[in-house]
């Protein structure tokens, strides 16, 4: 019987702040298989969670990350943005899928790295676009990949093949039951995000996707339950 793997987008962010500890562990709680956590790096190259360049969403700082060291995230957030190491040792057995948004080459390997020591690459895979998943797979050849696509038009098998995805990853409303069928034969599981209404988790659970990212768990297992 096909498993749809159920991923927490950015944690549980309709209940608590995301991409924090506590959405994280709240999103676990509620049946997800995998959280989707956003890492990038501090000034002095500590990886932490965060999706925008800034703390200005969330955190009420118009303070770009780039220019404040780990000491000083810490002390701005009151200690609210985790780094990827707590994240790592919070999430436990769970399955943790990174995005990387902007990361250079470096950040690259720093996050990389990190996981690596930290013995986590048998539970972490990583999703972004082709330039950063290239990235990815130059400094692990042995990642998991989830390629993240946003169009219709087929990747470049060039492209494929030097990424070695595992997944192709795609904005909800391009999967269709034809596209999902394309990607399967052609060796790929479908991933999917990021869907908040029951009709559209309905719907790509019906077409035939491997794995929804969703910032509602509890609708997602819900549903898959039933």
């Amino acid at each position: 019987m096909r498993t749809v793997t159920a991923v927490a987008h950015r944690g549980d962010p309709y209940r608590v702040r995301e991409n924090t500890l506590p959405s994280l562990r709240s999103a676990l709680e509620r049946g997800a298989d995998a959280v989707e956590i956003d890492v990038r790096l501090t000034r002095d190259g500590v990886p932490v969670l965060l999706h925008d360049a800034t703390l200005e969403r969330l955190w009420k700082h118009d303070r770009p990350l780039s220019a404040l060291s780990a000491d000083e995230v810490r002390g701005l957030t009151a200690g609210g943005v985790p780094t990827l190491v707590d994240a790592l040792a919070a999430a436990g057995e769970a399955r943790l899928m990174v995005d990387l948004p902007g990361a250079s080459a470096k950040a690259v390997r720093t996050v990389v790295g990190v996981i690596r020591d930290c013995g986590a690459e048998e539970r972490v895979y990583y999703c972004a676009g082709a330039e950063t998943m290239l990235r990815v797979r130059a400094a692990d050849p042995a990642a998991e990949i989830a390629l993240t696509w946003t169009t219709l038009a087929p990747a470049r098998p060039a492209l494929l093949d030097a990424v070695r995805p595992r997944w192709l990853n795609y904005r909800f409303p391009l999967v269709s039951r034809d596209l999902a069928a394309r990607v399967h034969r052609d060796g790929y599981l479908v991933s999917a995000w990021t869907p908040d209404t029951k009709s559209a988790m309905r719907r790509l659970l019906d077409v035939g996707v491997d794995s929804i990212t969703t910032n509602r768990i509890d609708a997602l297992t819900s549903l898959r339950g039933a």
